[in-house]
């Protein structure tokens, strides 16, 4: 792959339209006006990142959390310009630049395709499929598309948010330039060329994805041996690294404000991404700055913490940057990092599985809010099934006309439904499931 190649401000649908300008800002910039300002965009902030929300402590929800990645990520970008620019001078005067605000932006969306509850949310449409009632439909859809649906996955869901042209809406969905879009695809092929379920694309915008790959130059692995899977875009390992930075971190925190993790633990784990040198720095600027208060002390070193990560990325996508563009550099930017670093960034997720994701009130989360997406998706499969029937007509009812929810095809009508409900937040699918159960009623 090549630098030269890599960024481009042509937009999905509208390539026809690529030579025009309305103002000053650049493309990319207006990617990240147009996500900033999005409906998708606004509910994240009612749907879970880990803990239950709301609470008393307010802790991060998925806006939250995508508005810090997208910070951290438009250091990052910014960086790696700086360097590449230096070492490069005629990058000065193309597209290069911006590639802060590009990684910025596809961090704003990295989380959009997710559905309430999280991973919980995943797993019970995964579940429905192949383990409820959903399982019969395997002999009546495609294999690609029952790939698709018993793996369902946040990430592809995210691409086709902004790609996919629903009913009502423009050719190339959201219209995003090819980098910004090609930044959010984290693994490059579709489901059924997944070991695990994790994947960049649904099959369904197979096809977007190609125009993208294709127009950046990023090319096919093993193309010879019919394997559908892509390099990874270079920009992904920032925007990777900005998600990993944040979550882990800004978890920590969060466990330490809701007492989940004593303030000398916190204290320990961030320190321990440090030097002894570095330590006694940030210790006596601590006491030079006679911050006493605990919240402070932490919120001061999570800035270290997140500083130090950030440099530490940059330099190993830099000191990593022929094998990124061949195609051959293998895992995240996180685990390449320096060993002490990387060994403290393992024990932060080590105990975070045991003491943080494993706590009582994540885990009542997940329960409740399993069963309640599986529910969802019990009637709403069983209404577009039988749509001829009373209770149907009135669940149908509830979608909204962008979903093609009446379509003749059932695998349309089986996406419309998964978007439907992939689109809700935490808030909204508790009160239609509290409704369509007869649990609560809008005049009580």
């Amino acid at each position: 792959m090549k630098w030269e190649n890599l960024i481009s401000n042509c937009r999905l649908g509208q390539e026809h339209r690529h030579l025009e300008r309305h103002d000053d800002r650049t493309e990319f910039k207006r990617d990240y006006d147009r996500l900033i300002f999005s409906a998708p965009f606004r509910r994240l902030q009612n749907k879970t990142q880990v803990f239950p929300l709301p609470g008393s402590v307010f802790v991060h929800n998925r806006l939250t959390h995508s508005l810090e990645v997208a910070s951290v990520g438009m250091s990052l970008g910014n960086d790696v310009a700086r360097y590449l620019c230096a070492k490069r001078p005629d990058f000065i005067d193309s597209l290069i630049p911006e590639l802060g605000q590009i990684v910025a932006t596809a961090c704003l969306a990295h989380d959009l395709g997710n559905p309430p509850f999280g991973h919980s949310g995943e797993k019970a449409i995964q579940s429905f499929f192949t383990e409820g009632k959903g399982a019969y439909l395997k002999e009546r859809v495609s294999p690609e598309f029952w790939s698709d649906i018993t793996r369902f996955d946040g990430n592809a869901n995210a691409f086709r948010l902004l790609t996919h042209s629903f009913k009502g809406r423009r050719q190339g969905g959201f219209a995003m330039t090819y980098s910004t879009l090609a930044s959010i695809v984290k693994y490059p092929f579709p489901s059924y060329a997944a070991t695990k379920n994790k994947f960049g694309f649904f099959a369904s915008e197979r096809e977007h994805y190609e125009v993208v790959a294709e127009a950046l130059g990023i090319p096919q692995l093993d193309a010879e041996a019919g394997q559908e899977r892509w390099a990874r875009y270079p920009l992904v390992y920032l925007v990777e690294a900005a998600d990993d930075i944040c979550y882990e971190i800004m978890d920590l925190e969060d466990a330490f404000k809701l007492k989940i993790l004593t303030f000398e633990e916190t204290a320990t784990m961030m320190l321990s991404f440090f030097d002894e040198t570095e330590r006694n720095r940030i210790r006596e600027r601590i006491s030079d700055e006679q911050l006493t208060d605990t919240n402070e002390k932490v919120q001061y070193l999570r800035a270290c913490v997140i500083g130090k990560l950030e440099n530490e990325c940059v330099k190993t996508f830099l000191e990593n940057e022929d094998k990124i563009l061949e195609g051959t550099f293998k895992g995240s930017l996180i685990n390449n990092m320096s060993p002490l670093q990387r060994d403290a960034y393992k024990a932060c997720t080590e105990v975070s599985m045991a003491r943080i994701y494993k706590s009582r009130p994540v885990l009542d989360v997940e329960l409740s809010g399993y069963r309640i997406m599986a529910t969802l998706m019990e009637l709403m499969v069983e209404a577009i099934e039988h749509p001829e029937r009373y209770y149907s007509q009135q669940l149908i009812g509830r979608v909204s006309s962008q979903y093609d929810i009446d379509s003749d095809d059932l695998e349309t009508r089986l996406m419309a439904v998964v978007d439907y409900i992939t689109g809700m937040t935490d808030v909204y699918a508790l009160d239609v499931y509290q409704k369509i159960c007869g649990i609560s009623l809008p005049i009580i």
